[in-house]
């Protein structure tokens, strides 16, 4: 899928990468297509490589020319050229930034227009609605009052925007339901921190919503930075969650309130998450897992598990060490 939210620069060159590291240009300077993680890159792109967890998809990635750093070196099929770096991510967003200049930046789209209703087939549209250039709509869609709707968002057919939501970079499914004040497609919460001041991570993924999703009143779920983060069909997001840049949750998950999401998570299908747990990033939870309520997760949890407490464990194993204190 073409990134219509974020212009791409189509003339770079690994000199103007190394330059942009701070390292030797050298004699060949072959074009760079993009810049992508390991299992959408192609053999034209560049990507990195930078956790151990990562180590099968560098052996299937098409790639040609890696970043990464020497304690990954071994790791790294001979018929890819490396450029080493002493930190990873933020050569990497150095990297994005080349490629996509105004990518850091998440200033509101001042082209807003107020919507044309004739436009679009069967509206119902509110009061006050702002609404960007190449917005795509659906039939039979329903917005609320003083709604925003930036450039090159696309709708489904027979959706429901409440009032006060704003959507960015986003692609939206049919038959979705967006409740009051949620806010869609903002930059995520990457950065380093530095000495001097922190460094912001460019974000230049978008939000894919499917079919029959619920979202919320004031849910926050950010644009992915290199990926996507994607809210799969049929399921429903209670109020005031919060979904980190890259997280993929499945199909008919149930997500209650207050549940955060740390970035870079997969979640598998036919989750239930019980109100205010946590889950930390570059996790992966398996299919029709129950979690309860306050928990905190921060290890991987297969298939058919249902557990609880801090860290989160197999529920009878937490509810046998709770009476033992009582």
């Amino acid at each position: 899928m073409t990134n219509p939210f974020f212009k791409k620069k189509n003339n770079v060159k690994i000199n103007d990468i190394l330059v942009t590291l701070n390292l030797k240009k050298q004699k060949k300077n072959d074009r760079v297509n993009d810049i992508k993680e390991l299992e959408t890159a192609s053999k034209n792109d560049i990507t990195f490589f930078n956790s151990f967890k990562y180590k099968e998809k560098i052996k299937k990635t098409k790639s040609k020319l890696i970043i990464t750093n020497i304690k990954f070196r071994n790791f790294i099929p001979k018929r890819i050229k490396i450029i080493e770096v002493e930190n990873v991510l933020l050569s990497v967003a150095k990297i994005t930034s080349l490629f996509y200049p105004k990518s850091i930046e998440d200033i509101p789209d001042f082209n807003l227009m107020n919507i044309d209703k004739k436009k679009y087939s069967k509206p119902q549209f509110g009061t006050n609605i702002l609404i960007g250039k190449n917005v795509k709509i659906g039939t039979n869609c329903v917005i609320g009052h003083n709604t925003i709707i930036e450039q090159n968002v696309h709708i489904g057919n027979n959706c429901n925007i409440g009032n006060n939501v704003i959507i960015k970079n986003t692609f939206i499914g049919n038959n979705t339901n967006i409740l009051d004040g949620a806010i869609i497609g903002k930059k995520g919460f990457g950065f380093f921190p530095g000495k001097k001041r922190n460094i912001r991570y460019p974000h230049i993924g978008a939000v894919i919503v499917g079919n029959n999703v619920e979202i919320g009143c004031n849910n926050t779920i950010d644009r992915g930075s290199l990926s996507n983060t994607v809210i799969g069909d049929g399921t429903f997001l209670d109020n005031q969650v919060h979904i980190a840049h890259n997280v993929k949750i499945g199909k008919n998950c149930i997500i209650t309130g207050q549940v955060g999401f740390a970035g870079s998570s997969t979640i598998g299908n036919r989750v239930m998450i019980g109100g205010q747990a946590g889950i930390s990033g570059h996790l992966t939870i398996g299919d029709n897992v129950h979690i309860g309520g306050g928990s905190g997760v921060i290890n991987n949890i297969p298939s058919n598990t249902k557990v609880m407490g801090y860290p989160a464990k197999n529920i009878r194993k937490f509810i046998k060490e709770q009476k033992a204190n009582e």
